[in-house]
């Protein structure tokens, strides 16, 4: 136990090495959403789909998704060292509230891939449909 802080040493210094995990975490990820943004743009200009940033925003819930898996599974441990009342309802309380947050961004990615999707079909549908009256009109 530390004097005057009421904490045990090992919880501080898993604290301590939390924040800077965290901090690294935060830059590597600032890092992967530009390499998603470039990533995403090359496989977008592929598909021949022109996009108002909507594949990206797909991207950036992906990573986000990634980041609130990892920052629930880095809570566990924190809670873990509270009051057994407090560390229940914490718990359940966390992993509710990562689920819906992650519920929500996997919706949101399902609605921006069938709009890619949907456009590019009536992309191939429109071509499909100006070769068959060009070749109606050949004959």
């Amino acid at each position: 136990m530390l004097p005057g802080i009421n904490l045990n040493a090992g919880t501080l210094v898993a604290t301590i090495a939390l924040i800077f995990t965290a901090i690294f975490l935060i830059r590597a990820l600032a890092d992967g959403l530009v390499l998603s943004d470039i990533l995403t743009d090359i496989f977008v200009k592929r598909l021949g789909i022109k996009e108002e940033r909507s594949p990206r925003r797909a991207a950036r819930d992906a990573i986000y998704i990634i980041v609130i898996l990892l920052v629930t599974t880095a809570l566990h441990p924190l809670i873990a060292t509270l009051e057994p009342n407090v560390k229940d309802l914490l718990t359940k309380a966390t992993i509710y509230v990562a689920l819906g947050m992650i519920l929500v961004l996997i919706y949101d990615i399902g609605r921006i891939l069938y709009r890619i999707v949907e456009r590019k079909a009536e992309s191939v549908a429109n071509s499909l449909a100006k070769m068959a009256d060009r070749r109606k009109n050949r004959e």
